[in-house]
């Protein structure tokens, strides 16, 4: 094995080692293209040859990760709106007095202050969290749904 062989090794090993320091497929995926470049050297490509080979197959690597599900970033998402993180988000409560958009009311058998979101009426029956900061629950008033059995409550009321 020659030195330009064993540089393809080495190289690939470092960034093997060096991926799982950092955790990031990306540095596995160069490495990819330093092994096929280790494999051109081996069926005796010249040295120009192992150089082209190992970027078309490590940016070829990069860009398929790249687009795969593993390399997409995710949107960070406030936690305070995750329903996915926080629980509460989505139930329904009932607000007894509203003072300036600012109220109190019992919660999951504990008091909490309540703020409504901002171009939402103080004269609803049903309150839907929206989020949840610190201990203040952020409502919008909740909407009925118009369902099959709702219209057809309303269509006999309206025929009685």
């Amino acid at each position: 094995m020659g030195p330009h062989g064993l540089f393809w090794w080495i190289a690939a090993g470092v960034l093997i080692v060096a991926e799982l320091m950092t955790g990031t497929f990306y540095l596995l995926m160069i490495a990819l293209g330093f092994l096929a470049g280790a494999l051109s050297y081996e069926l005796g490509a010249p040295l120009d040859v192992q150089l082209i080979v190992a970027a078309v197959v490590g940016l070829a690597a990069v860009v398929t990760l790249r687009r795969s599900r593993f390399g997409r970033r995710r949107r960070m998402t406030d936690a305070s709106t995750d329903p996915g993180v926080n629980l509460d988000i989505g139930a329904t409560l009932t607000v007894a007095a509203w003072r300036d958009g600012r109220a109190r009311t019992m919660y999951r058998g504990a008091e909490w202050d309540v703020e409504l979101a901002p171009g939402e009426p103080e004269d609803a029956p049903l309150y839907e969290i929206k989020a949840v900061r610190g201990s203040c629950l952020v409502v919008a008033a909740k909407h009925e749904r118009h369902d099959a059995q709702t219209h057809k409550a309303d269509d006999t009321a309206r025929h009685a």
